[in-house]
């Protein structure tokens, strides 16, 4: 005889039931009832072998409650049905289990876990249906529209994903289900089972991965992304896969472990769609796989990046791509730049969008000096330069050799300055250095500058490099990095380099400072993640716990927080800062436009990031007569030019614990942290205050 389960999640109508039970019990089978129903609206002279009610004999207990507050229906009625010991029973001795609505499919297909092997099927026709085929086929045929046991899923998903009710796909890839390792490891089989078509494969997989994730199964997700990925033919539907896990955990402020997995698919998407010779779908592939591979989260938003750690190994995918190669082919100019001119003066157009940070003193120097005739462009301020410097799908498609109109517009738009301008000075390897590229410049020499955070993000792998005569780098190690992961800063079609320090008026910060700032140390800029003020704190808890006079200030604004990486930093950092703040041992300047005031408080001054171009708030302190202490930055310690190579060797310390006693070395006594001020004055002043970096730029400018 077989044994027939119903499992309701809610009160069926009785009239129906009354049916179906009959013609059950005519088919030769003992029906069992069991879930959340009203026990008063069951008619128990039905014939039922069992009626059970869970939860039952009154309110769940207090712990049950805590268990199920947070569980969704469907799970929570599994849950009693679980620990109901009459429920239990019947489930265990079920050969045919019968969901009656949604709420009870997902207890339905977690019955079909047992080793038993229920059939399991939703509705009390489609229940009626399984049974008589089980009989006529003797008990061991399985109803095409059963969805069958977690066990066989590698057998049946093709058929089970077609037929399965929504409910009871999303329900059997739950995060209740995929919590327990038997089942994430079987439904990870099962959609990297072989035969099965891509749009099948990728419905079941979403789901399962939207259960890992929900399940706190993280590595389970990636793992089961990359089984599916593996057995996928379709590049589109693979990069679609994988982006949906990688995305997650950039969402959640994480590095994607399989981040140059989904890069990779992308890739070969764009080049898949660069073969067939559509451009729009090449350059909307390739423009996600730069969007991932250079995401803030991945490389700014937190103190390590894979791209700093290995530079050419991060960016050898976007090399072995044809799409990303075509995208920055080197089209060359028709003429070389023209040598400046000596019979009247140089007409220099220095351009950047939104940031003119690191102009103030390049264009008041040249607007004065009678040799130099200087146009500044903000290109953010004009219409239709903005448009096109914010159309990356459009200028991506164009380099691909689509988009014709793009070249045209940005021609329109630039013509006229080249056809002004000698040379032209390009702020930021960002937007508008690229769209400059756009367009051959003629005789017009082009300069970019590059200072650290642009080597992190997409646009230098969509310009053209052999339209841009002179790269200008703000470090050695900035250069070393930039040439190491962009592929247009090297070859035969190579811009010349330059390293020159950023254009900073230090003589103003020389300040005579009070004998009591000698156990202050500053930090200043503490607006990004890169800063690592958490570092500092580690310095100042070393040293108050020798000499409770040490204080640090922080001069800056706070944290800003683009992502749930630099949020979760943030919330760390504020934590730490609190009790510190309260004590007095921490003092928050906040944002001021007096630093060199502000630096008049502090005796030390503190370099913690993890990477920087040249830190200018370092520099300024040490100008200042403050004691420098830099930490060796992360992102380059250990490459052949660093912070140590920027600044003097004594400066730069490993460890929190270094800092520590540098700072106790060299303010053992006022006469000791005096002279160490003295030398780092005399060094920032001689070194880079703009009378001697203006040198620099004059031989830039003018000797070729």
């Amino acid at each position: 005889m077989t044994d027939v389960l119903m499992i309701a999640g809610s009160t069926p109508k009785a009239a129906v039931v009354a049916s179906a039970v009959d013609n059950f019990r005519q088919l030769g089978a003992r029906v069992h009832l069991v879930g959340n129903f009203k026990a008063g609206e069951i008619d128990g002279d039905l014939g039922w072998a069992t009626v059970r009610k869970v939860p039952a004999g009154g309110p769940a207990g207090k712990h049950a409650q805590r268990k199920t507050e947070a569980m969704r229906p469907p799970e929570r009625l599994w849950f009693h049905l679980e620990h109901d010991r009459t429920a239990y029973a019947v489930i265990r001795s079920a050969d045919l289990v019968v969901a009656l609505d949604n709420r009870a499919v997902y207890s339905a297909w977690r019955v079909s876990q047992f080793t038993r092997r229920p059939e399991v099927c939703f509705g009390l026709a489609a229940g009626l249906r399984a049974l008589q085929k089980r009989q006529e086929s003797g008990g061991g045929q399985l109803p095409e529209h059963v969805p069958g046991p977690l066990t066989t899923a590698t057998d049946g998903l093709r058929r089970r994903v077609r037929t399965l009710p929504a409910d009871l796909l999303r329900n059997a890839t739950g995060p209740l289900a995929l919590r327990s390792r038997a089942g994430a490891r079987a439904w990870r089989a099962a959609v990297s089972a072989p035969g099965v078509p891509d749009t099948l494969r990728m419905t079941a997989a979403e789901q399962v991965i939207e259960g890992m994730w929900l399940a706190g199964r993280q590595s389970g997700a990636l793992s089961t992304a990359r089984a599916a990925a593996g057995k996928l033919t379709d590049p589109a539907i693979k990069a679609r896969l994988l982006d949906n896990v990688a995305v997650r955990a950039i969402r959640n402020g994480h590095t994607p472990a399989g981040l140059t997995e989904a890069v990779t698919a992308y890739l070969d998407l764009a080049d898949a769609e660069y073969a067939a010779g559509d451009h729009a779908g090449a350059a909307g592939a390739l423009l996600q796989a730069m969007k991932l591979a250079f995401h803030r989260v991945v490389h700014i938003d937190q103190v390590s990046s894979p791209l700093a750690a290995d530079p050419a190994g991060f960016t050898a995918p976007f090399r072995q791509s044809t799409a990303a190669s075509a995208a920055v082919r080197p089209k060359g100019r028709t003429t070389p730049a023209a040598t400046p001119p000596k019979d009247r003066p140089l007409r220099l157009l220095v351009a950047t969008t939104s940031n003119a940070n690191f102009l103030h003193l390049i264009r008041s120097h040249y607007e004065a000096n009678p040799d130099v005739e200087l146009r500044f462009l903000d290109m953010a301020e004009h219409p239709g330069m903005k448009r096109l410097n914010g159309a990356a799908q459009r200028h991506v498609e164009y380099r691909l050799g689509g988009e014709p109109l793009f070249a045209h517009a940005a021609e329109q738009q630039l013509r006229p300055y080249l056809d002004w301008a000698d040379t032209v000075f390009v702020d930021w390897c960002v937007a508008p250095a690229a769209l400059f590229t756009v367009v051959d410049p003629g005789e017009t020499r082009i300069i970019v500058r590059l200072h650290s955070y642009e080597a992190f993000t997409r646009w230098p792998h969509m310009m053209d490099f052999s339209r841009i005569d002179d790269m200008v780098f703000v470090a050695d190690h900035i250069r070393d990095l930039s040439v190491a992961a962009i592929p247009g800063l090297a070859g035969e079609h190579a811009p010349r380099t330059h390293v020159i320090d950023n254009s900073m008026d230090l003589a103003n910060f020389r300040r005579t400072k009070d004998p009591a700032t000698r156990f202050n140390l500053g930090l200043v800029g503490i607006g990004q993640v890169a800063k690592d003020p958490l570092w500092a704190l580690q310095v100042l808890k070393g040293l108050r716990e020798r000499d409770e006079r040490y204080r640090l200030f922080l001069v800056g604004g706070d944290m800003g927080r683009p992502s749930n990486a630099a949020k979760a930093y943030a919330r760390k950092l504020e934590k730490a800062l609190k009790p510190l703040v309260e004590e007095g041992a921490v003092v928050r300047v906040g944002v001021t436009d007096d630093v060199p005031g502000a630096l008049e408080d502090v005796g030390v001054i503190l370099s913690t990031s993890v990477r920087e171009g040249c830190h200018v708030g370092l520099m300024e302190g040490a100008a200042s007569g403050a004691v420098p202490v830099v930490r060796d930055w992360p992102f380059f310690a250990g490459g052949e030019n660093g912070a140590g190579t920027l600044y003097p060797a004594e400066w730069i310390v490993g460890t929190p614990e270094a800092a520590v006693e540098r700072v106790l070395s060299l303010t053992e006594s006022d006469e000791s942290w005096r002279n160490a001020g003295k030398l780092a004055t005399e060094h920032a002043l001689t070194t880079w205050d703009w009378p001697v970096v203006r040198l620099d730029f004059d031989r830039l400018f003018f000797d070729r």
